[in-house]
């Protein structure tokens, strides 16, 4: 007679090739530097980033140095996207004492260059489902405390899209800190929950 926990390792072992096969099929190679997209790494130091800019002849990064803390900064640039068939990209970065929380890229893309986008991420991170939220499409993938999301939607007849790579390690050692906002003590953030 099979008991459940005989049934559950006949299954097991029955089903353990076709599992196995799909998912050597949609792996990729381990990703060793964290996420990335278009050279731009999250939790990149800003002359790291100036650097990959002029490397990629990119615009010079204009940053200004928040007035509530001043171990923030707001960064801007321009890119000109040639490599996946595009115009120009904003790239947008707000760093923490020069590390880089979130980098973003986005702008109005040429026909191809979102499909291209996509390729580009699938391709170094794995296919993941679309998830729809009102007339914008997103992709996300969140690797050790890192994340990278491709959104997308129509407007005006064309796509805008953008790429956001966020470091939450970066985040959260700002937020566990605290600041000083207007001469006033900020108790430090609680800790993220998210992995």
């Amino acid at each position: 007679m099979l008991t459940p926990l005989r049934v559950l390792a006949v299954a097991s072992l029955l089903l353990a090739p076709t599992l196995l096969g799909a998912n050597a099929a949609t792996t990729t190679a381990p990703d060793s530097v964290g996420l990335e997209f278009l050279g731009f790494r999250a939790g990149a130091r800003l002359d790291e980033i100036q650097r990959h800019l002029r490397g990629i002849g990119g615009g010079r990064l204009r940053c200004r140095q928040s007035r509530v803390d001043q171990r923030v900064s707001e960064c801007r640039a321009l890119l000109n996207d040639a490599e996946s068939g595009g115009g120009a990209v904003d790239v947008w970065v707000s760093a923490m004492d020069s590390m880089a929380g979130v980098i973003t890229l986005s702008g109005v893309v040429a026909p191809g260059q979102l499909e291209r986008w996509r390729g580009s991420l699938e391709g170094s991170y794995g296919r993941v489902g679309t998830r729809i939220q009102g007339a914008q499409w997103m992709l996300q993938w969140v690797r050790r405390g890192r994340m990278i999301r491709l959104t997308w939607r129509l407007e005006r007849g064309g796509k805008v899209a953008s790429v956001s790579l966020v470091d939450g390690h970066v985040l959260d050692g700002w937020g566990r800190r605290g600041s000083s906002v207007l001469g006033r003590r900020v108790p430090a953030q609680p800790t993220s929950r998210t992995k």
